[in-house]
């Protein structure tokens, strides 16, 4: 496939850490034969869309508003937005409030049926920004939850949320640990496991899918911690933030926020385990600015990791050892820009597209299929205040 559509979310408020300056979520032409990006244009307007979803069957796309306050209560909201077939247009289908603070990540089960959110702001006080710092209580369930699960009938339409997850406990770092956050939804390739990063208190959570368990009488999908491992740890201050699963389905790579590092973990998919492998830095020796890693990929070919640095605004490069899983770092290349919050490699895997969150570029790489090396196409589209790109394929 030589063309392809990516959808962009962006930060459209001003808040503590960003100065948002999107109006929505963005639409643009990929060419998958050079790496460029062309054609940008508003698609929908929306608050705060930061993360997108597309549910497998390519007909909705979700996004969250990391917002604290959605129709006059507490906490931010998911929208539904249905794909026309022909133009890539986005018509929106309705919203749900995420029933907890600036929801930050979202991912669509397999079957195109359940949408989970995390919602970070619903772990502490100080998570709580702008105008819900003053505004709601810091303690009671007012707080909201942190995770929620959606529904949504055949049209791809959201139904009230079906289930809702309140996390516990708190971390070594007093400014970003003081209670849990809720950063990442990794669903498991065989749909039967939903892994939660919990930036506050070092954990990624294990939920079973479970539909016959719970207060719900509709039969729902539900979360039920593993009851064979509910979760694995990392470091003390680690502040673990996003995952990504190997094609092979026997690994999990975790990047670490606080520490700038990322984890290799060996996943039993029987059961639903993690066990810890490995550790190692993001980054290069010596290195003593900003530590805050954002996101991990795993390359489709199943050989290469990357994970990026804000501070040192850098893509880090990890070989796989086909056998273990275990990483080799391989080096570092600036993204060209400031606070890549977020990257994305195409279905090809031959193209890798950084967005650099302060600077509104997106910059595109090749990818070497046999090092995994980076090198510029010379091809950079400007998207106000990036957070997240998704292929429509």
């Amino acid at each position: 496939m030589d063309s392809l559509v990516a959808f962009f979310g962006t930060y459209t408020n001003r808040l503590p850490h960003v100065d948002g300056k999107g109006r929505g979520i963005y639409r643009a032409r990929f060419d998958a034969t050079t790496g460029e990006l062309s054609g940008v244009t508003l698609a929908a307007e929306q608050a705060n869309p930061t993360y997108l979803a597309l549910a497998p069957n390519k007909r909705t796309l979700y996004a969250v508003s990391e917002i604290d306050e959605f129709e006059g209560e507490f906490g931010g909201s998911l929208s539904a937005y249905a794909i026309d077939p022909s133009t890539q247009a986005l018509t929106l289908l309705n919203r749900e409030p995420t029933r907890g603070a600036f929801p930050c990540h979202v991912a669509v089960d397999t079957t195109s049926q359940t949408v989970i959110v995390a919602n970070y702001g619903s772990g502490s006080k100080v998570a709580l920004r702008g105008r819900a710092a003053r505004k709601w209580p810091s303690e009671g369930p007012s707080r909201g939850w942190a995770i929620a699960i959606f529904p949504t009938d055949a049209a791809g339409r959201l139904k009230p949320a079906s289930d809702l997850v309140k996390l516990t406990g708190s971390g070594p770092n007093p400014e970003r640990q003081q209670g849990p956050h809720a950063h990442h939804i990794g669903l498991s390739p065989d749909n039967r496991f939903v892994l939660v990063n919990d930036l506050g208190t070092d954990s990624v959570l294990v939920y079973q899918f479970d539909t016959t368990k719970g207060p719900h009488a509709s039969g729902e999908l539900k979360l039920t911690p593993n009851p064979v491992a509910p979760l694995a740890k990392l470091s003390p201050g680690a502040g673990p933030r996003h995952l990504d699963f190997h094609p092979s389905g026997k690994y999990v790579y975790v990047i670490n926020e606080l520490d700038a590092t990322i984890t290799v973990f060996a996943y039993d998919a029987v059961n639903g385990a993690l066990e810890n492998k490995q550790t190692l830095s993001t980054l290069p020796p010596g290195w003593s600015g900003v530590k805050s890693c954002a996101a991990v990929r795993v390359h489709p070919s199943g050989k290469f990791v990357y994970g990026s640095n804000r501070g040192h605004d850098s893509i880090a490069l990890f070989a796989i050892a086909e056998a273990t899983g275990m990483l080799t770092t391989r080096g570092h290349v600036s993204t060209q820009g400031k606070e890549p919050r977020d990257f994305a490699i195409d279905p090809s895997g031959r193209f890798l597209l950084a967005e650099n969150q302060d600077t509104g570029t997106v910059v595109s790489f090749q990818i070497d299929p046999v090092h995994g090396s980076l090198t510029p196409t010379g091809h950079v589209a400007h998207v106000p205040t990036p957070v997240c790109l998704t292929f429509l394929t």
